[in-house]
């Protein structure tokens, strides 16, 4: 991501000052005592806030239970949050589900979805994102149903390995409109998206083609452009399904050629509860066909009549509302317009090169978790790149159900299980690893795997 002008925009902070007649930021502070100031400059942080917290964490455990170590794979995974995002969207002008109907008085509101949208197009290399979805999802079954309207096809091919929720949820969407559903084989060796299967199956009915890197496995596809060259030669739209972290280090949708790009931003800001919270992430390309049929709220700036103040309005409103329920491009309705503004706050304060050095970090752990499991004689399947997720497969799915009750008798959340997923690792199980795993935790999970699968087998 480049880094925003208006972030921060000193030129609205200098109007505020001398609207109420301050000099500077320090006439805010006046009725302070000066005893509370200090002259001497602010000494340089050892470590950063995730940093403090996992060692604030790792001395609480030595004196009390603090918690079982997560390892479930899948989504949604626990990610260092900022504190500051809990207090900004718990302020009252955004802690609402209203949708910002009337602009004049949703100014901020607006502003902070057009934000959101701007960082999205941004790190998802796309030129129009809309002001959310419910989840990925959600955002991958519209996108089949836009590929429809615009090439008039009735096709849509979705990987194989994608989790039997979203497959279903994908379904819902589709079957009604009488989209048929084809699943586009992966290799068995790597994880990846199977090319010779994809060349078989799209064809002139093709609608359009949907692929995840990384995978639900975890594995990093490297043929994004090749589906995408495929799609196209079809005569289809490319989609692609990109995690919002994994872009601080592999490349953007956009630039593998993508026509839609798809994502969950739960690792941005958003905390797991019971499954959720979530929001869907829905980018497109600036052309007028896609942009006509793209589904959700777009929020677009302009200016007063005569080069006035900014402003941040609803664009493109009748797509969806003022408009016949049978007609609407979608009938999403309130979105997640509060976890947008806490993805918003997220990308703000990481920055590029916070984002990226999450990234890597998850990078850097998933590695070493893969390695330490390994070598503690479990069969870890495909040995390439990983992000977060890597599969580790017990052979037997009553044996991988019994390595995880082990699991949590050692105080471990171990994998998801793959069972009923029916994609072709019944004795498989999905584990996660993120930046905040220190690799002694890391270590702990891979002895514990190994006594829970001696005592299981």
């Amino acid at each position: 991501m480049i880094k925003h002008p208006y972030i921060p925009n000193t030129a609205s902070f200098g109007e505020m000052l001398s609207e109420i007649g301050a000099s500077g930021a320090e006439d805010l502070f006046v009725d302070l005592p000066r005893r509370s100031f200090s002259a001497d400059p602010v000494p340089a942080m050892p470590m950063g806030e995730a940093g403090v917290e996992a060692e604030l964490s790792g001395i609480l455990s030595d004196v009390a239970m603090h918690g079982y170590l997560n390892f479930v794979g899948g989504g949604p995974w626990r990610h260092f949050i900022p504190s500051a995002i809990k207090h900004i969207i718990s302020r009252g002008e955004f802690l609402t589900s209203y949708t910002p109907y009337q602009p004049e008085i949703s100014q901020g509101m607006l502003q902070a979805l057009f934000e959101y949208q701007s960082m999205v197009c941004e790190l998802y290399e796309m030129d129009v994102s809309n002001a959310s979805m419910y989840d990925l999802a959600t955002a991958a079954a519209e996108a089949a149903l836009l590929c429809a309207r615009v090439t008039g096809r009735k096709e849509f091919i979705i990987p194989e390995s994608l989790p039997w929720e979203r497959k279903s949820v994908i379904r819902n969407y589709t079957e009604p409109q009488g989209i048929r559903l084809l699943e586009v084989r992966y290799s068995r060796e790597n994880g990846w998206t199977d090319m010779e299967d994809l060349k078989q199956k799209a064809g002139t009915a093709t609608a359009g083609v949907y692929i995840e890197s990384p995978t639900y496995f975890g594995t990093i596809d490297p043929g994004m452009r090749a589906a995408a060259d495929l799609a196209h030669d079809a005569g289809a739209l490319m989609v692609a399904g990109a995690d919002p972290l994994s872009l601080g280090l592999i490349k953007p949708p956009g630039s593998l050629g993508a026509d839609i790009a798809v994502g969950d931003g739960q690792p941005l800001g958003i905390p797991p509860a019971f499954g959720g919270n979530s929001l869907g992430i829905f980018a497109c390309r600036g052309e007028q066909r896609l942009l006509r049929q793209m589904p959700g709220r777009i929020v677009g700036m302009t200016e007063e009549t005569g080069g006035g103040a900014r402003g941040y309005v609803l664009a493109l409103a009748t797509r969806e509302q003022h408009i016949r329920r049978g007609k609407a491009t979608s009938n999403i309705c309130t979105n997640e317009s509060l976890l947008a503004v806490a993805a918003a706050a997220y990308m703000a304060l990481m920055g590029r090169e916070g984002i990226k050095g999450v990234s890597s970090r998850i990078l850097k752990r998933t590695t070493y978790a893969k390695r330490r499991v390994a070598e503690e004689g479990l069969e870890v399947r495909f040995p390439g790149a990983s992000f977060r997720d890597f599969v580790v497969d017990f052979g037997d799915p009553r044996v991988e159900a019994r390595v995880r009750a082990e699991l949590l008798r050692d105080g471990i959340l171990g994998g998801r299980p793959l069972k009923s997923d029916g994609i072709g690792i019944p004795g498989g199980s999905v584990f996660a690893v993120t930046e905040l795993h220190q690799e002694a935790q890391i270590d702990r999970l891979a002895v514990a795997l190994r006594a829970a699968l001696r005592r299981a087998g």
